[in-house]
């Protein structure tokens, strides 16, 4: 069981770093998006006030700066925040705030599991106790971001569950694989809450699991922590088929359509692009579009 358990994690880390990849580079090799065009960009030097560098004489001719900083910014207190579901939907927004802060948290957790293994195979002690400060700091936080993740993920979960079902809105939007979801969630929530609280208060049975991946001496752990690792390796697998996946394609979203301003300028490379974009055949059915044509035939096309 031991030799399973292991590799079931190897695979289910290794797939979703691959998968997560693949769905990037496929992302980044998508053709040129149409843009926002909403001004000011969050990134430019007079976005406090709502200016834009369209003030400057002959703008095109400058070097542009960018502030990525208060995009980076921004995104971060979003993901901590979800203040537009807060505005919109308070209710809603007391059931998602902690599954999503539980989500984020129970993945940290699996992280800060294996920098403290590896930081036992360095030779540290990981433990309250502990000679070594990074060890005291590892000992906590993984212990802190464990129970805090495994109670928030529980709450939210359930939460999510009644509202979805109570609240004729958004139950009308809910669909099979929602309820799959925040049930499937749930159940890894719990399983690490009761593995927590049953088993092993201290954490211990988690970093030595992940020091036993990282030097291949596989050790076994109690029932109670085997089914938590055995779920959440099925979680991390079955995330990729999820809408979880806007996790990281909303950073396109924001920094490639929503705040992209880069100019269109003769010779650059977003210009070769465009045009590659233009060449592109149309292939609806339509009557009123000229299947067969290209977007720049079209474009100029005289009806």
């Amino acid at each position: 069981m031991n030799t399973f358990l292991a590799i079931l994690t190897y695979f289910a880390y290794c797939f979703i770093i691959g998968a997560y990849t693949v769905k990037i580079i496929k992302y980044l090799k998508l053709p040129t998006h149409l843009r926002w065009e909403l001004y000011p960009v969050i990134h430019e030097e007079k976005y406090a006030y709502g200016g834009s560098y369209f003030e400057k004489k002959e703008w095109w001719n400058e070097e542009k700066q960018k502030r990525y900083a208060k995009g980076i910014l921004y995104l971060l207190k979003e993901y901590f925040t979800l203040g537009d579901y807060l505005t919109r939907n308070v209710l809603y927004w007391l059931g998602l705030f902690p599954w999503h802060i539980g989500f984020i948290l129970i993945i940290a957790f699996h992280i800060l599991c294996f920098f403290g293994a590896l930081f036992m195979v360095l030779g540290f002690t990981i433990s309250s106790g502990s000679p070594d400060l990074w060890g005291r700091i590892l000992f906590y936080s993984i212990l802190i971001t464990g129970i805090v993740s495994f109670i928030t993920g529980t709450v939210g979960s359930i939460l999510i569950i009644i509202n979805r079902i109570i609240d004729k809105s958004l139950r009308t939007y809910a669909t099979p694989l929602n309820f799959l979801m925040y049930i499937f969630t749930l159940v890894v929530f719990i399983s690490g809450l009761y593995s927590w609280y049953f088993i092993d208060p201290d954490m211990k049975e988690y970093r030595e699991f992940w020091k036993g991946l990282i030097t291949f001496h596989f050790v076994g752990v109690e029932v109670g922590t085997m089914v938590h690792i055995i779920l959440f390796d099925l979680f991390l697998i079955y995330l990729l088929f999820t809408r979880s996946l806007h996790y990281i394609t909303r950073l396109f979203a924001f920094f490639l359509i929503r705040w992209d301003d880069e100019p269109n300028r003769k010779g650059s490379e977003l210009e070769k692009r465009l045009i590659k974009n233009l060449n592109q055949k149309v292939g609806w059915q339509g009557p009123h579009i000229g299947a067969g044509r290209s977007w720049n035939e079209l474009a100029r096309y005289d009806r």
